[in-house]
């Protein structure tokens, strides 16, 4: 039928006001990295024990990983603005996501050794 509803589920109009929040993925720069955490640079602060899905590029692969804000602080200001240094704690990170990192930390560990 031309203009039949296709929803699965019926929508309801809101009277008033509801709000709610958009998460975005915004560039980052990961100055150090281990097993449990990462230490990053923004340009915008985070709030502390704020939990954020965190996208990082790995080598040649990518994950999200859940993170927790352990602290932030201003690391520099410059002409074009601020910028934060934040610790990040990973929550419970699944086995795949948790050997990336693990491959990947060896992997630069083992590199810096070579000859």
């Amino acid at each position: 039928m031309p203009g039949a509803d296709k929803r699965d589920s019926e929508r309801i109009l809101i009277l008033g006001e509801l709000h709610g929040e958009v998460m975005v993925f915004q560039p980052m720069a990961i100055k150090d990295i281990s097993r449990g955490g990462a230490q990053v640079e923004t340009t915008f602060p985070l709030q502390l024990d704020s939990l954020h899905d965190f996208r990082l590029t790995l080598g040649e692969r990518s994950i999200v990983v859940k993170g927790r804000v352990t602290h932030c602080s201003i690391s520099d200001v410059e002409q074009e603005g601020v910028l934060y240094r934040s610790g990040v704690e990973f929550i419970e990170p699944s086995d795949r996501v948790a050997g990336v990192i693990t491959d990947f930390i060896d992997a630069v560990a083992n590199g810096r050794r070579a000859p």
